[in-house]
């Protein structure tokens, strides 16, 4: 049968650095991208820790001025945006850098957004809404999970309506995204296992997309094959170059795949579940990955067994369904061995609060993308079973 029309895109930074020691590169980086003072977003913690007051000493190695803008909460708010964007503006910056995890990058990219194109974080939700270029912009990763460091994705809180607004815009892809397992050393085992989980979901998400493409199938088994090899060892020995290097390959494939293939029901979920209890985002992927596995499995099961397969299981003699069990099983596992939680319970979250999430969840730009369609009771009953 031939293919409808239809076009694919595929969406990356300009330059990609990966390797150990390759954040000091960022000053002369900075200055190929033609700025001059640059806006270094991150969080309190990377500020506390001293890698923000590093990360500027290397753009003034290279002969630039850098201000540091500190305020990037978890789940980053139209609040934190509009305070970055007065940081910008006050410091005179024709430049941003962003510094931490996806929290960081979400945060930068609403600030480039609205000095950009001008008006306000909320125009932006949606698909691409910008009208004119963000200004030279730098992304330095510290954790492997969310790949905001190269994706088109900005994940913003409404203060208003505690729902996360999804911005998907090619223009808020950075121009450069550094990605230093070195920064990543200091992430305790908790943070590790949930950005683990959180590059695995974005993996099998986009593996099982209906707008995969061979290159983001490429890149989806990759990242998942790495995960199962490599997540273990981060978490258990945070010091494990080798490991924290190749999880930072990991989330950057998985980065490359749903960055074009989208995602599905399992982010549009944790997006309610951050937005309306301000719940880390890995752990909330962790848990819903396998209850939505097992909602999605009929409409491919082909494509579970592929992954039980990248996930180092045998599945030789086993049928398409069976190997698709053993996939989610997996899954299971190895979110039980790296400590995340078992349930939406034991996260705070209440029965009387799902309707609502599962509505707002319907109307999430990840659910476009899923491979099973449902309906609205049908959300409302996977909520139930990851509770």
């Amino acid at each position: 049968m031939a293919l409808a029309e239809q076009t694919y895109g595929f969406f990356i930074p300009t330059v990609s650095l990966m390797g150990v020691g390759c954040a000091k590169e960022t000053g002369d980086q900075a200055k190929a991208l033609g700025a001059s003072k640059l806006l270094i977003v991150t969080d309190a913690g990377m500020k506390a820790l001293g890698v923000a007051d590093t990360i500027k000493g290397y753009v003034e190695e290279a002969g630039l001025k850098a201000v540091i803008f500190a305020g990037a909460e978890p789940n980053p708010t139209d609040t934190n945006v509009a305070d970055g964007i007065a940081a910008y503006n006050e410091n005179n910056c024709d430049g941003i850098i962003t510094l931490g995890g996806g929290s960081a990058h979400d945060c930068g990219k609403g600030v480039g957004l609205v000095v950009g194109s001008g008006g306000n974080i909320r125009d932006f939700e949606g698909l691409n809404k910008s009208t004119q270029p963000m200004p030279p912009f730098l992304a330095i990763n510290t954790t492997a999970g969310t790949a905001s460091e190269m994706t088109r994705f900005c994940i913003i809180t409404n203060t208003d309506t505690h729902v996360k607004m999804a911005i998907v815009d090619w223009r808020c892809t950075p121009n450069i995204a550094i990605n230093d397992p070195v920064l990543m050393v200091g992430m305790p085992p908790s943070l590790t296992a949930a950005t683990g989980m959180d590059a695995l979901t974005h993996a099998v998400e986009a593996y099982v997309s209906t707008i995969a493409t061979p290159i983001t199938d490429a890149c989806a088994i990759k990242a998942i094959e790495i995960i199962a090899e490599s997540l273990r060892p981060a978490v258990a020995n945070g010091e494990n170059m080798q490991a924290r290097d190749q999880m930072a390959y990991a989330e950057y494939l998985a980065g490359m795949a749903f960055n074009n293939a989208s995602l599905g029901y399992v982010h549009a979920m944790a997006h309610q579940l951050g937005g309306f209890y301000n719940l880390p985002h890995g752990v909330c992927n962790a848990v819903l990955l396998p209850v939505v596995c097992e909602f999605n499995a009929i409409a491919n099961v082909k494509r579970f067994a592929d992954i039980a397969v990248a996930l180092g299981e045998n599945i030789e003699g086993l049928s398409d369904v069976e190997a698709a069990e053993v996939a989610i099983g997996a899954i299971r596992r190895l979110s039980a061995d790296v400590g995340i939680p078992a349930g939406l319970t034991e996260l705070g979250v209440e029965e009387k609060d799902l309707a609502t999430m599962a509505d707002n969840a319907q109307k999430d730009a990840c659910m476009l993308t899923n491979p099973r369609k449902a309906t609205l009771q049908q959300v409302v009953e996977i909520y139930k079973a990851a509770m």
